[in-house]
């Protein structure tokens, strides 16, 4: 599969964040996005998630079944950590795998992927911020998804677990899936392309329709 983004606009509110953003990513690649605050990594994100619509330009996915509409072919990682606190780990990522469909890594086998072996049990209320952003990371590795489109997917990790992240990243790279990572830190995904959206940011932001 590859991405294709041809003539991309977003606009959030009245503010128009970039406009003419154009990118392809090839499978077995990650691309970088980065940017100051505000400049729209997120919500480039969520328009490749199928989560907003874009104000103008186009998105696909060539090799899916459904080039214009991949939802079905991604993993969304947010900020927020998508957990039912009052559930064990175990159960909220038994969950996510029997909703996502294509299972890949069992749950137990997911969870020791990412550090979290032996506490299957524990509910994710009593599990630190770390803790709980490797449990949302497991559920790449729960169900098979090409694309993974993360929006700032280290946050609140230790050195350690950072770096077993970058391992399951480069993993998804080499065997040809395609990452699409929004970030303010480094990070080594393998064979990487680069985006920077402060570039893309219009000359003037439209405060409204009419321009005022």
């Amino acid at each position: 599969m590859r991405l294709v983004v041809a003539d991309l606009a977003c606009r959030r509110g009245v503010r128009l964040l970039f406009q003419g953003l154009g990118f392809t990513l090839e499978a077995g690649r990650a691309l970088i996005v980065t940017g100051p605050n505000g400049t729209g990594k997120s919500s480039l994100l969520r328009l490749l998630a199928g989560l907003a619509r874009p104000e103008a330009g186009t998105l696909r996915l060539d090799g899916a079944p459904e080039p214009d509409d991949f939802a079905e072919e991604t993993h969304y990682l947010g900020h927020l950590d998508a957990h039912k606190p009052s559930l064990s780990a175990q159960e909220n990522l038994a969950f996510w795998r029997a909703m996502l469909g294509r299972p890949a890594l069992t749950v137990g086998a997911a969870m020791e992927a990412v550090g979290l072996g032996g506490l299957e049990r524990l509910p994710v209320a009593v599990l630190s911020a770390g803790q709980k952003r490797r449990l949302a990371l497991a559920r790449l590795l729960v169900a098979q998804r090409p694309l993974w489109l993360l929006d700032e997917p280290t946050t609140a990790l230790d050195v350690s677990a950072q770096a077993r992240f970058g391992e399951l990243a480069r993993a998804h790279v080499a065997a040809g899936g395609l990452i699409v990572a929004a970030t303010h830190a480094p990070l080594d995904f393998g064979p990487s392309d680069a985006l920077d959206l402060g570039a893309w940011r219009p000359a003037r932001a439209l405060l409204t329709e009419e321009g005022l």
